[in-house]
């Protein structure tokens, strides 16, 4: 049986200021970006979680030396080689980013990761490498565990896929394109391409590196993106803080009243947690804005919303839960594919509210949350560190809410758990 966790509980107005560790998403990004620059790197304050952790050892498995200095990764790019084997974890970024890197070592890359890990959509990266003329080995089985054949070097050219599942296929090909011979053409067509920002996110970082990218996104179902062939220049940056982390933090201040301050916050990011600006004044907040802290006023009552998601799925299951303590009826869209993340999502958010009394119903592309009496219990998390922090916001306002393996927020946010209590007892 996993740990059970027991989610303090407040009735009382808070008042906290909760600085957030660095996003993973942007950590990521600029570790592959510096692994394949014309020399050493500098990234300050990134995170250092499991996937990023497991994201730089990948890295150094292929050749690239990455040392801490301080709060800093120093990279220094090698010969990318092999034969290696990468561990995934649970990390779509890890799993979907570095096969194609792994295109131009010299050897045989293989990746494995968590069990369910090999249950996350991985076809479109398989089958865009094989248009490029990589040999993938995966027996026919279009997830992991998988074997990158690397030969040292990768023509290019223009590839079509379906991103509808995971914007994710997208970024891996134009973050490693630029070190192929011909860069790399990326074509999206098929359903309605989820969240875009981590797109952008990917364009800007690779144009920060002076890498040359065209853009022409008409339509969430068809978009191309051409990046030309160069070397990343070397770069010393500093990550911003992981907005999407600070949902749960500020939606504390909604369940419970009081405010709750984010500092650093920047003015300008393509990060998706930034729409927690918007999202949380629907929901009954007021957010307001002194020099670079952001912070979320509440009452204590919270109404419904009807909203679409699509283009900031990952921010689903906080959102969800205040909608679950709402005072009205509620209706998310357009996350279906929050299905293939690190759990299914929508059914795991309708399984584990409805056994607390929740009255929450999933549709073709989202949930319907309505008003209704909750009671306590134990809250799974299926390995998921969304699940987990949404589950803290909800045991604010539920007495005796056990929550199953809060040790899963390690993912992206190791002290979640020790700065959850501090904000509880501020």
């Amino acid at each position: 049986m996993p740990d059970l966790w027991n989610a303090p509980h407040r009735n009382s107005p808070v008042s906290a200021r909760v600085p957030i560790p660095g996003s993973k998403s942007l950590t990521n990004r600029w570790l592959i970006m510096s692994a394949i620059a014309s020399g050493p790197s500098r990234i300050n304050l990134p995170l250092q979680a499991r996937d990023t952790i497991l994201m730089a050892q990948a890295l150094s498995s292929l050749g690239v030396a990455i040392e801490t200095d301080g709060d800093a990764y120093v990279v220094t790019p090698g010969p990318l080689s092999g034969p290696t084997e990468v561990d995934c974890g649970l990390a779509g970024t890890v799993m979907r980013f570095v096969p194609p890197i792994a295109a131009i070592t010299d050897g045989d890359v293989r990746f494995d990761g968590d069990p369910h890990a090999r249950m996350r959509p991985m076809q479109q990266i398989i089958d865009s490498l094989r248009a490029l003329d990589v040999v993938v080995d995966d027996d026919n089985r279009g997830s992991l565990p998988f074997t990158v054949r690397g030969k040292g070097f990768v023509r290019g050219g223009e590839v079509t896929l379906d991103a509808s599942a995971s914007s994710q296929f997208v970024s891996a090909l134009l973050l490693a394109g630029c070190r192929y011979d011909s860069g790399i053409t990326v074509i999206h067509s098929g359903g309605p391409l989820p969240s875009m920002p981590h797109i952008d996110m990917s364009v800007e970082v690779l144009r920060g590196v002076g890498i040359k990218v065209d853009v022409d996104v008409n339509d969430a179902q068809y978009a191309t993106w051409q990046v030309h062939p160069g070397i990343p220049q070397p770069f010393n940056v500093t990550v911003e803080p992981d907005l999407s982390n600070a949902a749960p933090f500020l939606a504390a201040a909604l369940v419970c009243g009081g405010s709750v301050t984010i500092p650093n916050w920047p003015e300008r990011t393509n990060q998706a947690g930034d729409s927690l600006r918007t999202i949380l004044p629907l929901l009954g907040a007021e957010v307001t804005r002194s020099g670079s802290d952001l912070t979320v006023f509440g009452s204590g009552k919270i109404h419904g919303i009807d909203i679409d998601l699509h283009q900031v799925g990952e921010l689903t299951p906080v959102i969800a839960v205040l909608c679950a303590l709402a005072d009205s009826p509620s209706q998310l869209r357009g996350i279906a594919h929050l299905r293939g993340h690190e759990t299914d999502r929508l059914a795991a958010l309708v399984t584990e509210l409805t056994k607390l009394g929740g009255d929450v119903s999933e549709t073709e592309d989202g949930l319907i949350i309505k008003p209704a009496p909750l009671h306590g219990g134990t809250f799974a998390t299926y390995s998921d560190h969304r699940m987990a922090m949404a589950a803290a916001v909800l045991g604010l306002s539920i007495p005796d809410l056990l929550v199953e393996d809060i040790t899963t927020t390690s993912k992206t946010l190791p002290e979640f758990s020790e700065m959850w209590l501090d904000l509880v007892s501020a």
